[in-house]
This record gives structure tokens, C-alpha cells and sequence, in this order.
């Protein structure tokens, strides 16, 4: 049976995982800056620029998840005890669509993966290419950090979409 502490349990989690990806893109971010102006090889500039990009990507992410989790957990917690017909109205489409856009945001992280791969090893002989080779290092961590976070991120989403989905259940048997 899915609770209320289950619903409490799942938006914690997600406040905390949100703290800890704008702490991850904040040191991306200072990772770079000292890598751009530190060290003025071709390779580490490249690799600068997307763990630059990807930082500034990672922190609004993280902070948003951070700073809605309170408010969410709240509601939905409110919703259990008094208004059980809203979640089925707007939570359960809500995580639907959270869980599709897990699904698209793993393809695009693995393309960009394997993009980084690619690029890094390819041309790691190059002299004349480590710019690029750096850019694919850069972008192959930055890819996989992502795409490791947001899959802990969809199996609690899954895990929480299924007991939203079972709670529902329970309270129309019981009505």
C-alpha cells in the first residue's frame, strides 16, 4: 500500500538529487573555468566547453528540482487525505509525462555519449585535433554524469509512479 510516507520519502529524495546535481554542475562549472585559464592546452579548452555548458545546464536543473520538491510533496500529501480525485487528474498525467521525458532524455544522453566517445577517440592521435578530442572528452563525462543521475532519477519515478498509480487503485475500491 502506497502512503503518504512513501509520497514524502520519493520528494525528499528528489529535493536531495536535485541539491546534489547543482552542486555537481557548479563544480563542472568551476572545473572549467580553472581548466580554460590554468591550462591553455588545445585539449583541455575543449574539454572546458562542455563541462561549462552542460554545468550551467546541470545547476538550473538541479535547482528547479530543488526548490519545487517542498511544495510538491506538500501538495500531494494534502491530496491524499483530502482530495485523492485531484491526483488522478494531475499527478498521474503529471509523471506520465516526467517518465517519457526520461525515456528522451536517455536517448539524447547516449547519442551525446557516444558522440563524445567518438570524438575522443578518434582523434586523440591527431596533434592538429585536440581541440575537438578534448570536446569529446568533455562531452563524454558530462554525458554520462547526466545519464547517470537521471536514471536513479527515473527508477525513483518509476517506483513512485507505480504506487501513485496503486494508491488510486486503494481508494477507488475503497469508495
Amino acid at each position: 500500500m502506497f502512503t503518504k510516507a512513501g509520497a514524502e520519502v520519493y520528494f525528499n529524495a528528489e529535493k536531495w538529487a536535485g541539491l546534489f546535481f547543482a552542486v555537481v554542475g557548479v563544480l563542472a562549472i568551476v572545473a572549467a573555468l580553472l581548466v580554460f585559464f590554468a591550462i591553455k592546452t588545445s585539449f583541455w579548452k575543449g574539454a572546458a566547453l562542455p563541462l561549462l555548458l552542460i554545468g550551467f545546464v546541470e545547476v538550473a536543473v538541479g535547482c528547479t528540482v530543488y526548490s519545487r520538491s517542498d511544495a510538491q510533496r506538500q501538495q500531494i500529501v494534502y491530496n491524499m487525505d483530502m482530495n485523492p480525485g485531484a491526483i488522478a487528474k494531475a499527478e498521474v498525467p503529471r509523471m506520465q509525462k516526467v517518465m517519457q521525458n526520461f525515456r528522451l532524455y536517455r536517448y539524447m544522453e547516449i547519442a551525446l555519449l557516444v558522440l563524445g566517445l567518438f570524438l575522443f577517440l578518434t582523434l586523440n592521435t591527431s596533434a592538429d585535433r585536440q581541440f575537438w578530442c578534448g570536446l569529446g572528452f568533455g562531452l563524454a563525462l558530462q554525458a554520462f554524469a547526466m545519464l547517470l543521475a537521471d536514471g536513479f532519477a527515473e527508477r525513483r519515478g518509476h517506483w513512485y509512479h507505480k504506487g501513485i498509480n496503486s494508491f488510486i487503485e486503494q481508494t477507488q475500491a475503497g469508495s
